[in-house]
């Protein structure tokens, strides 16, 4: 029920936001009509049918997303011809003059149900109206949205995704309705005084043209979208944080960091740290039954010496294939302290807690802690099992792995994060939990405190340090990071900065911005844009990002074939030297042979010293696959 008012409330809060502007004059086009006739039939039909479609949208697959394209564009051609005829009625007369007879008798027919009192007419061709639109809307994906849509991927079709949808849609009707109420009373007034029936008339047919042009070149959800962020995600996030207090308010005033799906998520962030950002999160939409990550954000606040009990470990069903192990339930570690730890191995955030908690799994192994690492994938090449055993392999991890490609013990601790931590006791309880980097003295006291407890004697009282780490496990500079998380696929993407708009499921030639700002990135080249990657079409091509951190990494992959592609990175126009990464030679080349996280750039210099730097990479053969920029 929570969520719902939260939905509702979000949905509201769309009449501030400028990505309500081409709808507007759809709704106003049905002003001077009663109301309960015209304009309710005409929002019903809008929510229901975007509560509909974002459904399916969001649990569904490619098809649903073409399928709704076609309803797009035939309702487009539908709101512009209607544009027309309120703008242009002579032209109207011409175009329908065959039709002039039927005409005549459905309005002498309507007129007759307004005369004695029957709407039904009237309110079929409004409610009709109202789906028409409901295909066009697209709302700013604010908070709330984000965590309505995010959580209905992640958790699958069922009716409360539809009723949070339907929620939201609602929301937003009745703002709308109250526009229209009293924009009709203006319009009316506007009638009587000055005689401007007619005016008023191709006003509307002129916007809604406009808003037709907006909606089809992109502009209700590119620009608009832009706007709208700073108009109403703050006061969004308001409503979640209220609705859905966090559990280290201490760390409040922390900026977020992230793609958009990061910025989204809806449950409190315990532990972030600085924009480079200590984890990432994926929001999962789940309410006080579905697992104990939730119930773990109203948990007692740290430093408490009690451990709560935030919730029974959930059995650990639903694993595609385990490495290092046979499945493992929660029944067998009965008896056990139980480490488990979420994770993805092209996450930056995650390589960096790794070296802790192999150090933890290797020191308490005799003593009765079992570490369980779950990997639940972000992108598309994380779900191949062959990526993921190399990448245990690689980092030499040795604990169970348990390899969650569909979520299902993701969804069973209602988790949101990577990497997150939780620790569960002899008795199978819940007792801590911990998200993103971190506060890992704090964690390892907490496995010393439940071993203690179990009855294990002689447990140690120091601390693990990996101060030797190197590569890219080495803990960040969060100090002097002031580049977030980008993504650089079209549906996640932002700052892009190259002349020519960043295409969806096209190929298109880019040419890199010469002098990008701060934290805005480009291509040079042929690149096909996808949803979550972009991949480098033909000939030789080029990606700029001008950053300021002490690490820069980006997620790559070789050809579809796996061939490998090589590159050549500068800073700043000159070869890296001592401040290459580690996948990168001092004079800037460097190999894409797998698909993984890639460290390019790890300045040496003091923290005083890292400014403002322009990176760019050049790819010297085409089918390299990119994924996302992340920084420490």
């Amino acid at each position: 029920m929570l969520l719902i008012l939260l939905a509702y409330l979000g949905g509201a809060l769309t009449i501030v936001s400028p990505c309500i502007l081409p709808v507007l004059p759809f709704v106003f086009a049905r002003t001077g009509q009663p109301f309960a006739r015209s304009g309710l039939p005409l929002l019903a039909g809008m929510a229901l049918t975007f509560a509909l479609v974002a459904t399916l949208a969001a649990v569904g697959g490619g098809w649903v997303v073409q399928a709704n394209q076609y309803g797009r564009w035939l309702a487009l051609a539908l709101m512009a011809f209607f544009g027309l005829t309120l703008l242009l009625p002579h032209l109207a007369d011409r175009l329908t003059k065959p039709l002039v007879a039927l005409g005549d008798r459905l309005s002498n027919k309507a007129q007759q149900a307004d005369a004695s009192g029957e709407g039904a007419t009237g309110a079929r061709s409004s409610f009709l109206l109202g789906v028409a639109t409901g295909l066009l809307w697209a709302p700013c994906a604010g908070p709330v949205l984000g965590l309505v849509l995010t959580g209905a991927a992640l958790n699958g079709a069922s009716v409360g995704t539809t009723l949070l949808l339907l929620a939201y849609a609602a929301g937003a009707a009745t703002s709308l309705a109250l526009a229209l109420l009293v924009g009709g009373k203006v319009f009316s007034a506007m009638k009587r005084s000055l005689g401007a029936g007619e005016w008023v008339r191709r006003g509307l047919g002129a916007a809604m043209l406009a808003g037709v042009v907006a909606i089809a070149t992109g502009l209700d959800t590119g620009l608009l979208t832009q706007v709208s962020t700073v108009a109403t995600s703050g006061v969004e996030q308001k409503l979640i944080d209220t609705l859905a207090p966090r559990s280290n308010p201490e760390n409040d005033n922390v900026p977020a960091q992230g793609g958009a799906m990061m910025r989204s998520a809806a449950a409190a962030r315990s532990d972030e740290a600085a924009a480079g950002g200590a984890m990432m999160s994926r929001a999962a939409m789940v309410g006080d039954a579905a697992g104990p990550a939730m119930r773990a954000m109203r948990a007692a606040a740290h430093g408490n010496d009690e451990l709560p009990i935030e919730g029974k470990l959930p059995q650990l069903d639903g694993a595609v294939e385990w490495l290092n192990s046979k499945p493992l339930t929660a029944a067998q570690l009965k008896g056990k302290v139980v480490l488990v730890d979420f994770w993805t191995y092209s996450c930056i955030n995650c390589l960096r807690s790794l070296p802790y908690t192999k150090a933890w799994a290797e020191k308490y192994r005799d003593q009765g802690l079992v570490v369980i690492g779950v990997h639940a994938p972000e992108f598309a090449f994380e779900r191949n099992v062959g990526n993921v055993r190399k990448a245990v392999k690689d980092q030499g991890i040795t604990f169970p792995v348990a390899i969650d490609n569909d979520y299902a013990i993701w969804r069973a601790f209602g988790n949101q994060y990577w990497p997150a931590h939780y620790f569960i006791d002899a008795q199978g309880r819940i007792r801590h939990h911990h998200f993103g980097e971190g506060e890992y003295a704090q964690s390892e006291q907490v496995i010393q405190k439940l071993l203690e407890e179990a009855g294990r004697k002689n447990v140690t009282n120091t601390v693990v340090s990996t101060e030797d780490t190197h590569g890219v496990q080495q803990q960040s500079d969060m100090g002097s990071v002031a580049s977030p998380e980008t993504y650089l696929g079209f549906e996640r993407t932002q700052n892009f900065a190259s002349p020519e708009k960043q295409a969806a499921n096209a190929a298109r030639q880019y040419t890199a911005p010469a002098k990008p700002a701060l934290n805005q990135w480009g291509l040079g080249g042929n690149w096909l844009s996808q949803a979550d990657q972009i991949t480098l079409n033909k000939g030789s091509g080029s990606i700029v990002y001008r950053f300021h951190a002490r690490d820069l990494h980006l997620v790559l992959g070789p050809t579809k074939d796996g061939k490998p592609v090589r590159f050549r990175v500068t800073i700043d126009g000159a070869a890296p030297g001592q401040d290459h990464g580690t996948d990168v030679a001092s004079d800037g080349s460097g190999i894409v042979d797998s698909q993984r996280l890639y460290q390019l750039v790890r300045q040496t210099g003091n923290a005083g010293d890292i400014g403002d730097h322009t990176f760019s990479i050049q790819f010297l053969d085409p089918g390299v696959q990119a994924y996302a920029f992340t920084f420490g």
